[in-house]
C-alpha cells in the first residue's frame, strides 16, 4: 500500500446512514434500497423487531410502532428516535415512511442530517400523508410516479424501488 492510499483512507470516513421504515411494504421497500449503501456504516430501524434476522449483521433499532391517532405512542416514538439519533449521529436519514420516517426526517434536521424522503410506489394518485408533511422539511423528497413530481420540490428520477 502506497503512502498515498494510507492518507486516503484515513482521511475518509464511511458515511453513518440511518434507514428507517415502518413494518410491511415500506420495510421491504427500504431493504431494496440496500445496496446503493454497502461503503456506507448502515443503522435501520423499524417497528417490528422480529426483522432483524432481514439485516444480518446490520446495526438494528426499533421503535414503538404508532399512528396519528396514538398521541403518547407517537411521542415515545419521537423520544427513541431523538435517542437513536443522538446515538448514531448519522450523515444521512432516508426512509421510505410512514411516521417512524416522518419524524426522522424533522429530527435529522436539527442533527445537521441530510435527510431524503422516498414515497411509497403504492401511493400512485397522490403522496401518502408523511410524505405530504415530511416534504417541507426533506432536503430531497422522491416520488416514484412521474406524474406526483414537480410540484413543491417532489422530485422523480425513475422508479427507484
Amino acid at each position: 500500500m502506497t503512502d498515498n492510499t494510507t492518507k486516503k483512507q484515513a482521511g475518509s470516513k464511511r458515511k453513518k446512514v440511518l434507514a428507517i421504515a415502518s413494518r410491511g411494504g415500506h420495510w421491504i421497500q427500504l431493504l431494496r434500497l440496500r445496496p446503493a449503501f454497502s461503503d456506507c456504516d448502515l443503522t435501520f430501524v423499524t417497528t417490528d423487531p422480529s426483522y432483524k434476522t432481514m439485516v444480518d449483521g446490520a446495526d438494528f433499532r426499533v421503535v414503538t410502532e404508532a399512528t396519528r391517532f396514538q398521541k403518547l405512542k407517537m411521542l415515545l416514538m419521537a423520544i427513541q428516535m431523538f435517542w437513536i439519533l443522538l446515538r448514531v449521529r448519522p450523515n444521512v436519514v432516508l426512509t421510505t415512511g410512514a411516521a417512524p420516517g416522518y419524524i426522522a426526517i424533522r429530527l435529522g434536521n436539527w442533527f445537521g442530517a441530510r435527510t431524503l424522503w422516498i414515497d411509497s410506489i403504492a401511493n400512485a394518485e397522490e403522496l401518502s400523508l408523511s410524505g405530504r408533511l415530511a416534504v417541507k422539511y426533506a432536503d430531497t423528497t422522491l416520488t416514484q410516479w412521474e406524474h406526483l413530481s414537480g410540484t413543491d420540490g417532489i422530485e422523480y428520477h425513475g422508479a427507484v424501488i
